[in-house]
């Protein structure tokens, strides 16, 4: 059989060139396929990149506010609850990048191992999603609830992803040495619960690719909104509209309760759909808090338009 020199470039290319994309289950062009509404920028691999300000903006709105926007929106498997935290008051906002572990098999595992040798991995493979992690990422991963021999990170690995993303963890399993953890100021990790034991008898079988998270299933790009109440998982296309209608319920409440106090409305009209005059009375009063940013006549409507808050 003749092999062409192209054939030829293209096989070890596949080995040594592709860096961490050989080790996703699903290719660039799937991955943009399933993520097809997200229009704007993706990293290398094809996942959506939320932009860092957007980011910031999602840190300060409520968990409540953003499930109804996208309850409004039909996306009703997003949240899910019940964790163990390090900090019960240290939010995790960023970019998902996603792994599913499995049950080992020693043939499956020797052969991704081996693989990942000649990708120039090393280590188990509960370490190599973090070698893909960049600034404002969430490492989301699904370890099938185990929890004995089910830990996925220790202080070492959490020091790691938090030097690499400024961020924390969501992890459906276990973590370990939660004292060590919790030395890392500004981090956090949404567990299902700890345990001392070292991980053992599982295996990566997915890097960015989609997993299921209890009831939700989570894309690599979502955002993700972890606080006290749980964990929300916004897909990344709508993630503005998100952010953007939480804000501007922020905005409502502190409106409302100034315009309630005075008398000049009810709560009765403050929470109802608002007339003209009430829409003319809030874009005057936005002018006069700079601070909390400004809006259109035509985006207030557009906001109000969903209105079940």
């Amino acid at each position: 059989m003749k092999i062409t020199a192209v054939v030829l470039l293209a096989f070890v290319c596949s080995l040594f060139c592709a860096g961490p994309l050989v080790a996703q289950t699903i290719s660039k062009d799937e991955l943009i396929f399933l993520t097809s509404e997200w229009k704007g920028e993706r990293f290398a691999d094809g996942r959506p990149k939320i932009s860092d300000d957007l980011l910031k903006r999602a840190k300060n709105i409520g968990i409540d506010d953003a499930w109804t926007v996208l309850k409004n929106e039909g996306y009703t498997n997003q949240f899910e609850g019940n964790w163990k935290m390090v900090e019960n008051n240290v939010a995790v906002v960023g970019r998902a990048v996603t792994a599913m572990f499995m049950p080992t098999r020693p043939d499956i595992e020797k052969n991704i191992k081996a693989r990942g040798v000649t990708q120039g991995r090393k280590g188990n493979t509960n370490s190599w999603p973090i070698e893909t992690l960049t600034k404002g990422d969430v490492y989301v991963a699904d370890g099938f609830g185990k929890i004995a021999g089910g830990t996925l990170m220790g202080s070492t690995l959490g020091n790691a992803i938090f030097s690499k993303t400024g961020n924390g963890v969501v992890f459906n399993g276990a973590a370990r040495d939660i004292e060590g953890l919790q030395e890392i100021k500004g981090f956090n990790a949404f567990v299902r619960d700890f345990h001392p034991s070292f991980l053992e008898d599982m295996v990566l079988m997915g890097l960015n690719t989609p997993i299921r998270i209890g009831t939700v299933m989570v894309l690599p790009g979502d955002l993700v909104i972890a606080q006290r109440e749980g964990v929300l998982f916004v897909p990344a296309h709508l993630a503005e509209q998100v952010v953007s209608t939480a804000e501007f319920v922020v905005r409502k409440d502190q409106f409302g309760f100034e315009m309630v106090k005075s008398g000049k409305y009810t709560t009765g009209q403050i929470d109802s759909q608002w007339t003209d005059d009430i829409k003319t009375g809030f874009l005057k009063w936005l002018e006069q808090h700079p601070e909390l940013g400004k809006m259109t006549r035509a985006e207030l409507d557009k906001v109000m338009s969903k209105r079940t808050w």
